[in-house]
């Protein structure tokens, strides 16, 4: 069995964040969610838990940082193509998220632009030509 992620989001608005999730490409898996919770798949690896904060602060007694002002974690998500990279980053702009927070990365091998979620957790979204940078670290390395 493939090793699972499971990214656990403390959220002020728990409806707006799971419609905002769904604009974005996830889907909500209603078998573990309910009022205090939604469990948004990315793939049958990647999911994201976003829960309330009184939901968040039963699994920690630190308190919940402030991601419009403060950042722990950065998260990343792969993407199969260029204009799958910019059609995430515009779902996420059109759905009331930032677009572009960070620096667009461009590169002969690889493409990465950047949301901000309405909490203002901090998503990369990449594409990355395999090949490609496997030729450029070979040439580095002759």
């Amino acid at each position: 069995m493939p090793r699972m992620i499971f990214i656990n989001l403390p959220v002020t608005d728990l409806k707006r964040a799971t419609a905002f999730y769904e604009a974005v490409g996830a889907v909500r898996n209603p078998q573990f969610s309910d009022d205090t919770a939604s469990c948004m798949v990315f793939s049958e690896t990647i999911y994201a838990m976003l829960t309330t904060h009184d939901k968040f602060r039963q699994f920690t007694p630190k308190p919940i940082a402030d991601a419009k002002s403060t950042n722990q974690a950065l998260f990343c998500l792969s993407a199969d193509s260029r204009a799958e990279v910019d059609d995430i980053v515009g779902r996420a702009k059109a759905a009331g998220g930032v677009a572009d927070p960070s620096p667009i990365d461009e590169y002969a091998f690889m493409y990465g632009r950047s949301f901000e979620d309405p909490d203002g957790h901090m998503w990369g979204v990449n594409w990355m030509d395999l090949a490609a940078f496997a030729a450029q670290s070979e040439m580095a390395n002759a």
